[in-house]
């Protein structure tokens, strides 16, 4: 979490390090400039604006020590540095030069506004303090298997994903980073999903951080609680619920691919699969002695006896399509999932539940899944009911227990996304020419669904393949081990929002699987 770059010429080299402090009332960003051979000229700009662009600051120097303070509405930002500023054409620069053994620190922190200025910090004593917070951090995890390294990046990414106030982790910082170059598939990835809720408290306890594990669940009992038919797929970082989708339209989006989006119209589609994801979060939070309150059992009842009214209905589905509901199959197999842990919970903590009704339902749920999602010609199993369309979310069957590995229309739905979703060796959600997103077709390949291609290979026994795949992905990271949603074989690069929690998150919990299911 401290990013170190080095730039060189013939007259000096210099290193420049970014990081955010840890532990202090407001959010910075420290630049450090430090000589290391030489003597380097060196400039800097800053350009602020706020509200995405279309509000510039009014900015004034600072009246004790070198720096400016830039105030618009309720943003206020402060730059402090010894070096001279001037302004510039809407912009603020300083020139100046830095020597071998020389540093040079600019501290950028953001408030509001009527609370006044930030107080000031050391840069120096800040870098020491950030360094032994993440360094004691990465101490602590206890992941022993292969690929250390990469589980490692991926939790510490989570870690920064993390808003510490609430326990909410989001699903990336960015909004609008194309999963389609020059294209609208264009989405607001600021906000924390239900659907990522399992595989977050999986991959945390699977590296040991059962405290941030335990924040995450407190989220999201927090989250969820209320009226069972008003469950959201997602949230804000408090737990809000009103994510208004608009447009930035005087942006241009990045490489020219808008509309830039704000909020998520997402957040009000019907997923069924929500439900399911919650009941799994939770039942996994038991076995692993995650507190947790006392009214959450009952909350839960109520959310599967509503589940339970609902479950037939078509939906918008896990890939949140805007082309009309369907009768998903991943949307069932997920509602099937809400019943199956919760029945499991229910008769390990004895509590009082309609359990012959649960049980009744949650077999017929199974076999209307094998009945209608399933294409008898060819065996396999299909993106919805009477569609011959595949769907990488099918990988998920084995994975949730749904259906073993070995079983022939598993095995089967396997080879069918390997022959018809997989391109360049990696797999695509589903084919985007048949109109089931509402979108123009064409997009990179989601990285989640080649990392659930990886597990189905341990599961299934094939063990170099699901190695050499989890290799083969991982090997996509960024020099600094980052991964975004997808990646664009046409292109040779990372595409869709970054850093992407989904696609860390299906990077540890196939490490998992394939460390645990491994040959000896």
């Amino acid at each position: 979490m401290i990013l170190e770059t080095e730039s060189s010429n013939d007259e000096g080299t210099v290193v420049i390090t970014d990081f955010m402090p840890v532990g202090r009332d407001h959010s910075s960003i420290v630049r450090r400039v430090t000589g290391k051979r030489g003597r380097l000229a060196m400039r800097m700009e800053l350009v602020l604006r706020f509200d995405y662009g279309s509000s510039m600051p009014w900015v004034t120097r600072l009246d004790s020590g070198g720096g400016i303070s830039a105030i618009v509405g309720p943003n206020l930002a402060v730059l402090r540095t010894d070096v001279p500023l001037m302004g510039r054409d809407r912009s603020t620069i300083a020139e100046f030069t830095v020597a071998d053994g020389e540093s040079v620190d600019f501290v950028l922190t953001w408030g509001q506004s009527h609370l006044g200025t930030p107080s000031a910090f050391d840069a120096g004593e800040a870098l020491a303090d950030t360094e032994a917070y993440w360094s004691a951090w990465a101490g602590k995890c206890q992941y022993k298997g292969d690929w250390q390294a990469a589980v490692l990046r991926s939790l510490l990414t989570l870690k920064a994903l993390t808003y510490a106030p609430t326990g909410g982790i989001v699903a990336a910082l960015t909004t609008s980073l194309p999963e389609q170059f020059g294209g609208p598939r264009n989405w607001d990835y600021r906000y924390c999903w239900l659907r990522d809720a399992t595989l977050t408290l999986t991959a945390l306890m699977g590296g040991g951080y059962y405290e941030e594990a335990q924040a995450w669940h407190d989220w999201l009992h927090r989250a969820v609680a209320g009226s069972p038919e008003e469950l959201q797929i997602m949230y804000g970082i408090g737990g809000e619920r009103r994510l208004l989708e608009w447009t930035a339209g005087w942006l241009p989006g990045y490489e020219g691919a808008s509309p830039v989006r704000i909020g998520n119209a997402a957040s009000e589609q019907l997923q069924l699969d929500v439900y399911g994801e919650m009941a799994h979060a939770m039942h996994v939070g038991r076995q692993n002695g995650l507190s947790a309150s006392h009214v959450t059992w009952p909350m839960q009842a109520h959310f599967i006896d509503y589940l339970a009214t609902i479950w037939d209905q078509p939906d918008d589905g896990i890939w949140e399509v805007r082309g009309g509901r369907r009768q998903f199959t991943h949307s069932k197999m997920m509602a099937w999932v809400a019943l199956d842990r919760s029945i499991k919970d229910a008769e390990t903590l004895k509590v009082s539940a309609p359990l012959e009704k649960w049980r009744a339902l949650r077999d017929h749920i199974h076999e209307e899944i094998c009945d209608k999602g399933v294409d008898k010609a060819r065996g396999v199993f299909t993106q919805s009911f009477g569609s011959a369309n595949l769907d990488a979310s099918l990988l998920l069957m084995p994975q949730v227990g749904f259906l073993p590995a070995d079983d022939p229309r598993v095995s089967k739905t396997i080879e069918a996304i390997e022959s018809d979703l997989v391109e360049d060796g990696f797999v695509l959600r589903y084919k985007t020419d048949g109109g089931v997103d509402g979108l123009p077709a064409g997009e990179g390949a989601f990285l989640p669904c080649s990392f659930w291609l990886a597990q189905a290979y341990a599961l299934q026994g094939r063990h170099e393949e699901a190695r050499a795949l989890f290799q083969q992905l991982t090997a996509l990271a960024n020099d600094v081990g980052l991964l975004s949603e997808e990646y664009s074989p046409r292109d040779r690069r990372q595409a869709g929002n970054f850093p992407q929690a989904f696609s860390h998150l299906a990077l540890v919990a196939a490490a998992l699987t394939i460390n645990r299911v491994g040959p000896e």
